[in-house]
């Protein structure tokens, strides 16, 4: 097929202005509907998968927990930047006294300022909500029109590469609880505006276009901008190098991206600068997260949250339930090499998979595992997870790049079908028949499964009812028990319900780790300190440590070093102990208030 605006035969990338629409001949009115239909099924696909959430309102997202509590708390704070004009980069509302650098954490500051009109009406567990359901759709829905307008030209096809895109296995996965990762509605745009700085004449706006829309994403995620960077990257050069009548366009195409480098160089610099040097910055994430790699097994097996999975086959295939990066199942893997050979004529198509090949193996991390089980091999990331930048990058995640990869194939190969289709009208039903048999082999066993929920302790009414304010009067936090970090960040959501106006000891979050010798590595919380430790021990084990002299001075001391006001106790499996632990540390006798266990420390912090 060769469209009128970019003269690709076989379906090809358009880089010219779109100027008759996709399938021509068809007529506008139907291809209205159609439109309305995808759109509408996108949608459905979004509200099936969060639908246990949507209809128990008091639920959280079952296997992820802890991120849930902090991407409310991220909310939070994109209100209080609307409503209350504070610095939107860094914030003092949780690891009291030290604060925390948020552009290197998920601070989705790009969704959260817009959305503080519901975060004030409705609260945050529904902006995340919706959140994470309008970013599948958004994500699904941008796919659709850049396909069916500039990529692939008929709708068809397009629907089934962008419905792949937004709810494939390794999307659902990171339904649980990451809508940053899941709302990749940003990268069809980037897609659409690099295409675009080709087009003669317009390089200034083009280029001013795509910087616009790199930012957006900047603020949204900046691993999926890394990889998109790196696969456009790719396919262009693969481009230029197949096709020499491209080469023609290839001044006004340098002279955009040049503006939109600079352009997004200048917006980026101030944001980056305290992203990588201001202070809460480290330097790369600690060796054991960058050995979350892709089990070799996964790519031919089926995720805990699709049709065809379960949880006990895919638990040692990968670390945890939202990191199912690959699990695409055997028969998905062979319709995608078999449509690789069939049109292995198409450079795009080649490109594509040059660049899924180098992502699947970046993603096998510094040593090849196979079914659970290290090999010895070691893998291509081994020489490359030290390097700047790419040191804060989970290898398993590069498998995530696989999803938009496999999804253009399959609209690529689903085009051929139907021109071929088109062009063989005797043999149209049989081409229709095979085609949708193949799909649906492939694709029935991966269709996604509805999130699995939990129900969340409610909020203390200690909380809710402002009885913690006298207690973080003259720049007090509260500390609570356990303190918070990735096994518990129920105080996040918490201090996400005042609208972060109670500030918390310590936290879930990103930042480095400042003891001698640690080069100040990435932890999922604050630098540990004595009190921090003894109640971690408690927290996993339920036994109070043994207590000594030391441990209550320390024990002070970490309370003034926290500015503490008050030390809280919330719903706990190991509330028992935790209480005798506090009382017997610091010699105060608790209250029970509000739903919570209360000291107050002040006498001791004065």
């Amino acid at each position: 097929m060769t469209t009128p605006e970019s003269g690709f035969p076989g379906g090809g990338p358009r880089v010219g202005a779109p100027k008759g629409g996709p399938d021509q001949g068809e007529r506008p009115r139907q291809g209205r509907r159609t439109d309305v239909a995808a759109v509408l099924s996108f949608i459905a696909l979004g509200f099936w998968v969060t639908a246990r959430l949507w209809l128990k309102p008091h639920d959280g997202i079952r296997d992820n927990r802890t991120d849930q509590a902090q991407f409310e708390w991220m909310m939070a704070h994109g209100a209080r930047v609307v409503t209350d004009f504070v610095y939107p980069f860094t914030s003092d509302r949780m690891n009291v006294p030290d604060g925390v650098n948020l552009m290197a954490n998920t601070s989705v500051l790009s969704v959260s300022l817009p959305m503080t009109p519901v975060t004030i009406l409705f609260g945050t567990r529904a902006t995340f909500l919706l959140f994470l359901t309008l970013g599948m759709i958004a994500t699904a829905t941008a796919w659709y029109f850049v396909l069916s307008r500039v990529v692939i030209g008929s709708r068809g096809p397009a629907w089934l590469g962008a419905a792949f895109c937004a709810y494939a296995p390794a999307m659902v996965s990171h339904a649980n609880a990451h809508p940053n990762i899941v709302s990749q509605f940003v990268v069809p745009l980037i897609i659409w505006r690099t295409l675009r700085l080709a087009e003669p004449g317009r390089w200034l706006r083009n280029g001013t276009l795509l910087a616009l829309v790199i930012v957006w994403q900047a603020f949204l995620n900046l691993e999926v901008l890394l990889m998109t960077a790196i696969g456009l990257g790719v396919v262009v050069a693969a481009l230029a190098l197949g096709r020499p009548d491209l080469r023609r366009r290839a001044r006004p195409f340098l002279a955009g991206l040049g503006v939109a480098a600079a352009v997004s160089l200048v917006l980026l610099a101030y944001p980056l600068y305290v992203q990588f040097f201001g202070p809460g910055a480290y330097h790369g994430l600690s060796r054991l997260i960058r050995g979350y790699s892709t089990d070799l097994a996964s790519f031919v097996a089926y995720s805990r949250e699709s049709l065809a999975g379960d949880a006990q086959s895919a638990a040692g295939l990968a670390k945890n339930p939202t990191e199912e990066n690959a699990f695409f199942g055997w028969s998905l893997v062979v319709l995608v090499a078999a449509i690789v050979w069939w049109l292995r004529r198409n450079v795009v198509v080649l490109g594509l998979a040059t660049l899924g090949l180098l992502f699947a193996l970046l993603s096998l991390g510094r040593e090849v595992r196979f079914d659970g089980k290290e090999t010895g091999v070691p893998g291509p990331w081994a020489a490359l997870e030290n390097l700047p930048v790419l040191h804060s990058v989970v290898p398993t995640r590069w498998a995530l790049a696989l999803t938009p990869i496999v999804g253009l194939l399959l609209a690529y190969g689903a085009e051929r079908a139907r021109t071929l289709a088109a062009r063989h009208p005797a043999a149209r039903p049989r081409i229709r028949f095979v085609t949708a048999t193949v799909l649906t082999m492939a694709l029935l066993p991966i269709l996604p499964t509805p999130l699995p929920s939990t129900r969340l302790d409610p909020v203390p009414d200690f909380v809710t009812s402002g009885a913690w304010r006298p207690y973080t009067s003259g720049g007090r936090s509260i500390v609570t028990l356990p303190l918070p970090d990735t096994h518990y960040a129920d105080p996040l959501r918490w201090s996400a319900r005042t609208r972060l106006e109670m500030p918390l000891a310590r936290g879930y979050f990103l930042g480095p780790d400042t003891r001698p010798g640690k080069d100040r590595v990435a932890l999922f919380t604050a630098t540990p300190r004595p009190t921090s430790d003894f109640f971690d021990t408690i927290r996993k084990t339920g036994a109070v440590p043994p207590i000594t002299p030391q441990a209550r001075v320390d024990a002070v001391d970490d309370l003034r070093y926290w500015r503490a006001g008050a030390v809280v106790l919330g719903p706990h499996r190991h509330a028992d102990a935790l209480r005798r632990g506090m009382t017997e540390l610091t010699g105060v006798r608790p209250t029970h208030t509000g739903g919570v266990w209360l000291w107050d420390v002040r006498p001791l912090t004065d």
